[in-house]
């Protein structure tokens, strides 16, 4: 005990001994009850309250730097396991890249399907490479005004719709 006293007190968290025994003896556990049943007391209260388990997605208001956060996220992890994939199967399975090449152009899918499919490939790259630049600029110090970080956003938005609809086009 005297050595939990002089902790706190080295730590600032109280001054003179009566302030520490009192600290102390507010954060105890009451006599006679066991950590299980402090448990279920808990659970509950939060029940009675209706309170969720943890704060989680559905009690925060949606922002477009959250979104934007999350989908710069999901973009990275979803390019690197495409790449290490792709150098997986390269590796591994037998032919060559026109053997595949010449497999995907005779399942005939339509124009509309292989748009969708290239934008789908194009828009990744650019919105992750656009928001990576925007994210430099942070990194120097530029553009942490909540105005200028959702002009930024948005026009990381725009820019990687328009990018990867142009990619689409080229190839």
């Amino acid at each position: 005990m005297a050595l939990l006293l002089r902790t706190l007190a080295r730590q600032g968290l109280c001054v003179s001994r009566p302030q520490c025994s009192v600290l102390y003896i507010r954060h105890a556990a009451p006599m006679g009850t066991t950590a299980k049943e402090e448990m279920n007391k808990f659970w509950a209260k939060n029940t009675r309250l209706n309170r969720p388990m943890s704060p989680h997605i559905t009690i925060y208001n949606w922002s477009v730097p959250m979104m934007m956060s999350i989908t710069h996220r999901g973009t990275g992890l979803g390019l690197s396991g495409a790449i290490s994939a792709f150098a997986v199967a390269a590796l591994v399975l037998p032919g060559s890249y026109p053997h595949y090449l010449d497999l995907i152009n005779s399942l005939s899918v339509g124009p509309f399907l292989i748009g969708l499919a290239k934008v789908g490939i194009a828009f990744p790259v650019s919105y992750h490479t656009l928001n990576g630049i925007r994210h430099l600029f942070w990194d120097v110090g530029k553009g942490f005004k909540i105005p200028e970080v959702y002009r930024s956003g948005y026009t990381v938005i725009g820019l990687s719709v328009i990018t990867a609809l142009a990619t689409a086009m080229l190839l």
